[in-house]
């Protein structure tokens, strides 16, 4: 197994357990809002239709897969899935409140392992969850393997500016993000680590090799707020 992070995933889904109360006010924070801004031109490039059958791995607190749900409408299913026990109860919630109950299945489960048969999904979705798991590349080999033929793995994660002006901007804000989360939630060490995944991932191009790598194919990327994060997007082929 190739590491993409080498924090153990057993402190990973301690650390996401402790702050999943505060996780999205702390996104927005952290974000500036814009989190939201680039989901909704996500949505929109991914045009998903009614009917449409998706998995959200790493769904968090289920923004996307809330997304995804009222994409595919009544006739569609979304499976969002988390290793993070507090995470799931915030997105049940939501899900909730929201009423969508009929067309959601929230799963604790492992994004390197999925627990589902291969070319069972017409569309797989990780957001800000990439940088989280052990191995990018098993994981992104596990997506293409439970969608079907000319399906699509669609990734929304932060990224690196490579504008020289904006990427010193981009560090000198980043490092001030435990700092901010200890101010505002006493969690300085858990958005610590938030900020190192975030510096340490990978560039948005050699994303379109690890994609290219996982048997995705027809692979595009689009940054957004200078670079600040990016959508990928590629395609199954038998």
């Amino acid at each position: 197994m190739s590491l993409t992070n080498n924090t153990p995933e057993t402190k990973v889904e301690s650390l996401f357990d402790k702050i999943a109360d505060n996780y999205d006010s702390m996104n927005s924070l952290i974000s500036l809002g814009n989190h939201k801004h680039w989901r909704k031109l996500v949505m929109r490039q991914l045009n998903v239709q009614p009917g449409t059958f998706a998995i959200d791995v790493c769904c968090g607190t289920g923004d996307w897969t809330i997304a995804l749900a009222k994409a595919v409408g009544p006739s569609g299913q979304v499976v969002g899935l988390d290793f993070s026990e507090e995470m799931l109860k915030i997105a049940q919630k939501k899900i909730i409140a929201a009423g969508l109950q009929d067309r959601v299945t929230l799963v604790k489960g492992d994004a390197m392992d999925l627990p589902y048969d291969d070319d069972k999904f017409d569309l797989a979705t990780i957001g800000f969850g990439l940088r989280n798991v052990p191995d990018a590349d098993q994981v992104l080999h596990e997506m293409t393997r439970v969608i079907h033929n000319r399906g699509q793995v669609a990734c929304l994660e932060t990224s690196k500016p490579t504008n020289p002006i904006v990427k010193l901007g981009w560090k000198a804000y980043f490092n001030l993000v435990p700092i901010m989360a200890k101010l505002t939630v006493n969690k300085y060490q858990e958005y610590s680590y938030l900020q190192r995944t975030t510096a340490e991932f990978v560039s948005a191009a050699k994303l379109v090799e690890m994609f290219q790598d996982a048997g995705l194919t027809d692979v595009s990327y689009r940054q957004f707020t200078f670079g600040a994060a990016a959508f990928h997007l590629g395609t199954k082929r038998s």
